[in-house]
């Protein structure tokens, strides 16, 4: 020990005395200021006072006109009713995973989580190629006569459709929490139930969902951010459908005036952000309401499906067949074929909408290595944001730290289109002293992702220096360790791998998103999710079909690759493991 802190003092008094603490915390304030506080600021502002004067009467005619009121009316139908049908799928399959005896329940749960994955433009463009008019579950639902469904006609565009898409989708979100929850559950208590005489519908009703309630109320609160901020699908079903919504709204007034139009969409974002942050308050005081606590340790429970046990597993399996593999073999039929609606066969079978995608159009190949690069650079960004920060957050916890914290995760909870918005706001004029415009570059697309999933990998590195012991930091201190010396040699290395998983999760979510980047792409600066949208807006319904299958397979092998290089870590911080 008397050598070891020999060699500390010696490397400390060769290096200069700099607070090197308090330099990389004005760093994080720097960074995190003005890439999400000052953005947001910016959005209010113009909201409110566009020609830099307060204009209370534009706003209120603004919100009171017929078309945000039908917008606004349509993003809170659609977000409260498919946040319904999430809750009953995600919580039906976190007790079937949680506490039940299904079995592969490890290859469920992949299955389950996978279309979380896939980004939704592509979910979207599956779906409604198999429900296409002439598709055999088309033809099903017309034989069935549902009441929603018209026959020759496009199902999924409608505002029913939506929902259904969206309340599909969003499931995991909610599995996801309610999962974690129902883990947390007290054995003793449901078998003292039991002992009790307790049916599995009393023990259900009086103990399992009461205890699992605030993790059921915060799962429907992502699902409704979700839902409510979700533009692949809101703009691939419901523009051709004529059902706006407020994020569409946005996208066409951009589109189609440009710049200019950013007074009035800088309203639409705020509300948008309002009616979400409204979502999930009013989702945290209905959780928290008649609260039920337990004392006891959570112990790993399990109910017996009993006889039911092979209907159930085939109902599981039937559904992942019919929500899975059912659009994802139609994408995949598309893509293979040279037309949209051709049948598959020997004449009509072709691989050249995937030579397209990979060789045929270079605007497609370079979208792909744009958005490699853009999430590369900012996963590698965050990964060190977060580790200084987590270091502040776990031990230095100020005001000025909780600060920070809390603006990284309201610029993650509000949708990503309003963090387009606040980033073309702020950064469409040229920058001050250097006098460049970062509107129109790559770098305004890199910004809005560093502001908007810093907190996505924040948390598994906050839960990685949970488990470090403070002494470690104490004893390289009292030895004459320098801030950037201990963090180098003793925090970073073990809090590294928690850290990892987290840069993972941002490359899987930036590579495929569509939210951010779909209003700061332009014709040179395309990425790979909004491509999707405008390859089907063109008519190229087989070759975005071919970019789609690319990009599931790209986000399987991601998967894969980060399954296999966090198996070190604790069980469950990827959210497809069982």
């Amino acid at each position: 020990m008397s050598v070891l802190s020999n060699e500390w003092r010696n490397v400390t008094r060769k290096a200069p005395r700099v607070n090197s603490e308090r330099l990389i915390l004005a760093l994080l304030v720097l960074l995190i200021g003005l890439l999400s506080v000052a953005p947001l600021m910016r959005l209010v502002w113009t909201a409110i006072a566009p020609s830099g004067v307060p204009d209370i009467a534009r706003l209120t005619r603004l919100l009171a006109s017929d078309r945000v009121l039908i917008a606004s009316g349509n993003t809170l139908l659609i977000a409260l009713s498919s946040t319904l049908i999430s809750v009953v799928l995600g919580t039906a399959a976190a007790w079937l995973v949680a506490l039940s005896d299904l079995r592969a329940k490890t290859a469920w749960v992949f299955a389950f989580i996978l279309p979380l994955m896939i980004p939704p433009q592509v979910t979207a463009l599956a779906w409604l190629q198999a429900l296409a008019p002439s598709s055999p579950l088309a033809l099903l639902f017309a034989t069935l006569e549902l009441p929603w469904f018209a026959p020759g006609e496009q199902p999924l565009y409608s505002l029913t459709g939506i929902v259904l898409l969206l309340g599909t989708h969003n499931a995991p979100l909610v599995f996801l929490t309610v999962r974690a929850g129902l883990r947390r559950l007290p054995a003793d208590l449901v078998e003292a139930a039991q002992a009790s005489g307790a049916s599995r519908a009393r023990i259900l009703f009086t103990i399992v969902l009461p205890l699992a309630r605030p993790a059921i109320f915060a799962g429907a609160a992502l699902t409704f951010v979700a839902a409510a901020g979700n533009f692949g699908i809101q703009a691939m079903l419901g523009i051709p459908a004529r059902v706006p919504t407020l994020i569409t709204l946005v996208y066409q007034q951009l589109n189609g005036i440009g710049p200019s139009a950013l007074p009035n969409t800088a309203v639409y974002a705020l509300l948008i952000a309002v009616i979400t942050l409204a979502g999930m308050a009013a989702s945290a005081w209905l959780g928290g309401r008649h609260d039920v606590r337990v004392n006891g340790a959570p112990r790993l429970w399990q109910q017996s499906l009993g006889r039911g046990r092979m209907a159930v597993e085939g109902v599981a399996w039937l559904w992942m067949a019919l929500t899975l593999l059912l659009p994802l073999s139609a994408l995949l039929i598309t893509a293979l074929t040279s037309g949209f609606g051709q049948a598959l066969s020997w004449q009509t079978l072709t691989l050249e909408n995937f030579r397209a995608a990979l060789w045929g159009y270079p605007a497609v190949r370079q979208a792909f290595l744009t958005s490699l690069g853009l999430t590369t650079l900012a996963a590698l960004i965050l990964t060190v944001c977060a580790l200084f920060l987590a270091y502040f957050l776990s031990w230095r916890r100020t005001k000025l730290v909780r600060g920070l914290w809390l603006a990284s995760e309201l610029t993650y909870a509000l949708p990503g289109i309003v963090t387009g918005v606040a980033a073309m706001l702020f950064f469409l004029r040229p920058l001050p002293i250097v006098n460049v415009s970062l509107y129109g570059t790559v770098w305004i697309i890199l910004a809005a992702y560093l502001a908007n999933f810093l907190a996505l990998v924040l948390r598994p590195t906050l839960a990685g220096f949970a488990q470090l012991e403070p002494a470690l930091d104490e004893a390289a201190r009292l030895c004459g360790a320098g801030f950037l010396r201990r963090m180098r040699d003793i925090l970073l290395p073990l809090a590294a791998p928690s850290a990892l998983a987290g840069s993972v999760l941002v490359f899987l979510t930036a590579l495929n998103e569509i939210q951010v980047s779909v209003l700061l792409v332009t014709s040179q600066t395309q990425t790979i999710g909004p491509t999707i949208v405008f390859l089907d807006e063109g008519g190229s319904a087989s070759l975005a079909a071919a970019v789609g299958c690319l990009m599931i397979v790209v986000v399987c092998l991601l998967m894969a690759v980060a399954t296999r290089l966090t198996r070190r870590l604790p069980h469950g911080i990827l959210p497809w493991q069982a």
